[in-house]
């Protein structure tokens, strides 16, 4: 004769916390009482942050690799390239010649040294040049500030609006943004025109730093940049 009592009998003692189950009752798997009883949670879940998948190779933006596109491994490690590539400049436009960046500062150099000398030399013309005797230098020194203070507006309006001033258009090259190929909009392109602008008015130092500046890009390796370029990590490509 069986001594179970069904669940339904009236007479049923509850079951006291800590108490095993009577004889031939299991509770439910995964059920309050047997938390080791629960399902696994799913692969990648909360709870196993290791089991979460990897993230796709190449990544967003102009990331090389599969899935990614835009210019390609050279950008996502600016300074050696991606893993595994074996040439940095793999995936991305042509670098502009040395030529071509010489012909299209001195096309810009021209543009806007004419008409500020034109302008500065009939200012001159007004000026008592008997402050020269009283140890005035001034007359050699406007027309620099002037002609820098004009070139540096000109050149930072024009590459963070499109990378290209008019010397660089003639020459069709352009500066991009080394990480992605943009434009150098804002902060970059201002930054990249100060630094080749700014320290030649500086007495001495400031000419022999522009010297190095400009020359730079004939022993950098491998994206052949200028101080300028370092500062506002760009390089200068092949126009499309």
């Amino acid at each position: 004769m069986s001594t179970e009592q069904p669940e339904n009998d009236p007479f049923r003692k509850p079951q006291q916390p800590g108490q095993p189950p009577p004889r031939g009752e299991q509770p439910p798997p995964g059920g309050p009482g047997e938390p080791y009883g629960s399902p696994p949670p799913p692969p990648g879940g909360s709870g196993a942050p290791y089991g979460s998948p990897p993230p796709p190779p190449g990544g967003g933006g102009y990331g090389g690799g599969p899935g990614g596109g835009g210019y390609g491994s050279p950008y996502d490690n600016p300074y050696g390239g991606a893993a595994g590539a074996t040439d940095p400049l793999a995936g991305m436009p042509p670098l502009a010649s040395r030529g071509k960046r010489l012909l299209a500062r001195i096309i810009d150099a021209l543009l806007i040294g004419i008409p500020v000398g034109v302008i500065t030399g009939l200012v001159e013309g007004g000026f008592d040049y008997g402050d020269r005797a009283a140890g005035y230098n001034s007359v050699g020194y406007w027309p620099q500030l002037a002609y820098t203070l004009v070139y540096l507006v000109y050149e930072g309006l024009m590459l963070t609006t499109s990378g290209q001033t008019v010397g660089k258009k003639l020459m069709r090259i352009r500066v991009a943004m080394l990480q992605n190929g943009a434009v150098p909009a804002g902060s970059p392109g201002w930054l990249r025109a100060a630094v080749y602008q700014i320290p030649p008015l500086v007495p001495c130092i400031g000419s022999l730093f522009w010297l190095v500046n400009v020359l730079f890009c004939t022993w950098d390796k491998p994206y052949q940049q200028c101080v300028h370029d370092k500062a506002a990590r760009t390089v200068v490509v092949a126009a499309d």
